[in-house]
């Protein structure tokens, strides 16, 4: 993996990148696609290729249990299994082994948990899901961490942090594949001091980039922005950074300003399933009856397949209808919303207007 910046904002810590992996090149900052299963829920790989998704992430704990990451690796790895041959990022399982309170239990050794699916007991390690993402074969895997929760106390972050960086040097000493770029996690909750010791104990392993974990638990978001600017102040200048989990374009936006180059988040796809879809004039809710004869397009100012061709009247029969084809539409207009969003803050970086163009959306 190569990372180069490519050109910097004068008054933020947004930058302009290219991230080049074994599948191709990822221009940054950039939005990746939720695929958990494989699959970007109602979209084709070609969908996602039409609208101009570089990087997608797929889930490890979710592959791991269904259909099992062993058959995952026979069948030629994930890029060949999902007919997908660009890039994939795969997380370590971590988050959502800690979405599972009721059902695991944390060892400095391993995570025992059960599985949500038939309540089976599995445990995971470090070493084990390092294992699971190496035969998954994504281009960029991360380490297995603790995702400290919110609140948490500052001895319980501290715990939680430290037991973070010995699973990170595990995770490390476990990668073995060169052709997947392995990331370490940034954790320590709300504490600065924590955040700060936790960077200095994972620059000391050596990563290829750096995550930053734990944020968007339900804190504020003014203690998020905090966080995520105190942190980019200590990770390398030439290494992507990736803030996991986050989230609104207001969100992305920001965190541009702070310095992180990758995001992912689930919230445009499974708000289009619900029926809430981001415009440029503001959050549409396709179901409500002031859409039922209402014959204009979603977003007059998109370019995507769905603006296009269809009206929000069409659109609300579809959803009140429980069309499949509801889902599939509003996940295309509302990832194309995403990508063509973050395509025009590398456009305002690029043209040195990214304070400007920042300042016209709020």
């Amino acid at each position: 993996m190569n990372f180069q910046v490519i050109k910097t904002d004068t008054s933020t810590k947004a930058r302009l990148g290219q991230l080049t992996t074994a599948h191709g090149l990822v221009h940054t900052p950039v939005f990746m696609p939720v695929g958990t299963q494989a699959s970007v829920k109602g979209l084709s790989p070609q969908n996602l290729k039409e609208i101009g998704v570089e990087i997608i992430l797929s889930n490890t704990y979710h592959l791991y249990l269904r259909p099992g990451h062993k058959l995952i690796e026979e069948q030629g790895g994930l890029h060949r299994f999902m007919g997908w041959d660009r890039s994939i990022l795969t997380d370590s399982g971590g988050f959502q082994i800690y979405s599972l309170s009721d059902l695991r239990k944390i060892t400095e050794e391993e995570v025992i948990f059960r599985s949500h699916l038939d309540g089976s007991e599995h445990r995971i390690s470090p070493e084990k899901s390092i294992e699971i993402q190496e035969s998954l074969g994504a281009d960029i895997i991360m380490c297995f961490d603790e995702c400290t929760p919110y609140p948490a106390s500052y001895d319980y972050a501290l715990q939680s942090m430290k037991l973070t960086l010995k699973w990170a040097r595990r995770c490390k000493e476990r990668h073995r594949r060169k052709d997947q770029q392995l990331f370490g996690i940034v954790q320590g909750g709300m504490y600065p001091d924590l955040r700060e010791a936790c960077v200095k104990g994972l620059l000391e392993i050596g990563f290829e980039g750096y995550a930053l974990g734990g944020l968007s638990v339900g804190e504020p978001k003014s203690t998020m922005y905090q966080i995520v600017d105190f942190t980019t102040s200590l990770l390398p200048l030439d290494q992507p950074r990736y803030l996991m989990g986050v989230g609104t374009p207001e969100d992305l936006l920001e965190c541009v300003a702070l310095g992180i180059d990758m995001f992912d988040c689930v919230m445009p796809t499974r708000h289009a399933r619900n029926g809430s879809l981001f415009t440029s004039r503001g959050r549409v809710i396709i179901k409500n009856a002031q859409y039922a004869k209402d014959s204009s397009p979603l977003d007059p100012e998109c370019g995507c397949y769905t603006c296009q061709n269809f009206s929000k009247a069409y659109l609300r029969h579809l959803f009140m209808a429980g069309e499949i084809l509801a889902a599939v539409l509003n996940t295309l207009h509302n990832l194309y919303f995403y990508l063509d969003f973050m395509r025009k803050i590398r456009e305002s970086i690029n043209q040195g207007r990214f304070v400007e163009f920042k300042a016209q959306f709020q």
